[in-house]
């Protein structure tokens, strides 16, 4: 079945789910997002996630530096009621500049790069290499970047060309922990994902 088109209304289970989403109230270190048709609830990720995300942030925040853009952390990014919570993305500097249309977070039109960094578990495994995918792809966002302790040794998944109505990216370079997976195009074009970010 084809994606609708982004001009078509919500669905009235999207809008039942935003509301609920909306209305949640989580302890803190938790998180809940909108994925394909379902809230997911997450904690925090553990020590490494955490190391990883915030090697990732130093690092692109200098390859950003006078760009106009940085790397956010934390916020939601929305698209057609659905809600995401990368665990960073690239996005002008003033997110005033992006706000969406209820003020909740970011509108995805806004966001240039999406990063995740995998947690163990199937499940937590599926949500950043199956359906935050589609969701990424879905909402047009130019590049979504997966840093995977988990796939064999380690590797950087690089996703360019998202086709919206297909819910795919369809450009795709994995690179294998130990060599530098480059960015390939907007504000962080040429940031490399090297040894000294993925390093345990």
């Amino acid at each position: 079945m084809a994606d609708k088109p982004a001009s078509d209304p919500v669905s009235d289970l999207d809008e039942v789910l935003w509301q609920a989403w909306k209305a949640m109230d989580l302890p803190e270190g938790y998180r809940a997002e909108i994925i394909e048709g379902t809230i997911e609830v997450s904690p925090t990720g553990r020590r490494r996630h955490g190391v990883l995300v915030n090697r990732l942030r130093r690092a692109l925040d200098a390859h950003l530096a006078s760009s106009g853009y940085a790397t956010h952390q934390g916020g939601n990014v929305i698209h057609r009621q659905k809600s995401w919570t990368p665990d960073l993305f690239v996005s002008p500097l003033d997110l005033d500049e992006i706000p969406d249309e209820e003020g909740l977070g970011v509108h995805a039109a806004g966001v240039k790069m999406v990063v995740e960094v995998t947690s163990p578990g199937h499940r937590n495994l599926q949500r950043d290499r199956a359906r935050k995918r589609r969701e990424y792809a879905r909402a047009g966002i130019p590049v979504y970047v997966i840093v995977d302790d988990f796939d064999d040794d380690g590797a950087v998944v690089v996703l360019t060309s998202p086709d919206p109505r297909k819910a795919k990216y369809t450009d795709e370079h994995r690179v294998p922990y130990g060599t530098d997976a480059v960015i390939p195009e907007g504000p962080a074009k040429g940031f490399a994902i090297g040894k000294a970010i993925v390093a345990a």
